[in-house]
């Protein structure tokens, strides 16, 4: 566990990558919503996706946490198995970090009225209708499953190289593909729609937590095999 611990250690040398960039994005993002709420001449509330912006940074850490630090935790004898295990607590710590910030920034905006112009970019009506908590499942779960997503990618990229990823990539867009495909042609939308309203904001975030799930054990399993 000590070694473990040691990983998250390593992966919060440079805060800047899991702390300090997430906090500018987001600042900057929600500067820019407010302003843009500020410039439209309406009375009824506003709501924007610019908080979105941080959690797609994500992506990128969960990138370079593969590419950037694992080489270097080879050179300090650190196991694959504690690198895994301690970063992927550092991104759960991370995605909490920013679920408690949207929570923050949620009660500001009912605090002043949507910054003083009815304008939104935390608390949305339908991420929040399950309370506060919920709403900090939703963007725990949206910050993680990114950076899941990130650093599966690098693991296969630094595991069977550029061609496998993008194979890899072009297979899971055709089942989508296929999916919506089948959807419509079985002419199902209106029950897709009404599945996904009646799970709800919280309701498709834990299944965001099984998808979580089955992309860390599919990284774990690519993770013997990466180069460093």
């Amino acid at each position: 566990m000590r070694r473990t611990l040691n990983v998250i250690r390593l992966q919060l040398i440079n805060k800047g990558t899991f702390i300090w960039y997430p906090l500018v994005i987001l600042a900057g993002a929600v500067l820019i919503s407010v302003l843009i709420y500020a410039m439209i001449p309406i009375d009824q509330p506003k709501y924007g996706g610019g908080g979105q912006a941080p959690l797609w940074y994500f992506f990128a850490i969960g990138m370079s946490a593969m590419t950037l630090t694992f080489p270097f935790s080879q050179a300090m004898s650190i196991t694959r198995r504690e690198f895994f295990l301690g970063t992927m607590l550092t991104a759960i710590l991370g995605s909490a970090l920013m679920g408690a910030l949207f929570l923050i920034g949620g009660g500001i905006e009912m605090l002043t009225n949507g910054y003083g112009v009815n304008g939104y970019v935390f608390h949305l009506p339908w991420l929040w209708e399950a309370g506060p908590l919920g709403a900090f499942v939703v963007y725990f779960t949206l910050a993680l499953f990114f950076f899941v997503v990130g650093f599966t990618g690098a693991t296969i990229f630094k595991s069977w190289g550029q061609m496998v990823l993008l194979i890899a990539s072009f297979a899971v867009v055709l089942l989508i593909l296929g999916l919506v495909f089948l959807v419509t042609r079985l002419e199902a939308w209106g029950q897709v729609w009404e599945g996904i309203l009646a799970l709800g904001a919280v309701g498709l975030a834990l299944w965001g937590l099984v998808v979580v799930a089955l992309l860390s054990v599919i990284s774990f399993l690519a993770f013997r095999r990466t180069i460093p």
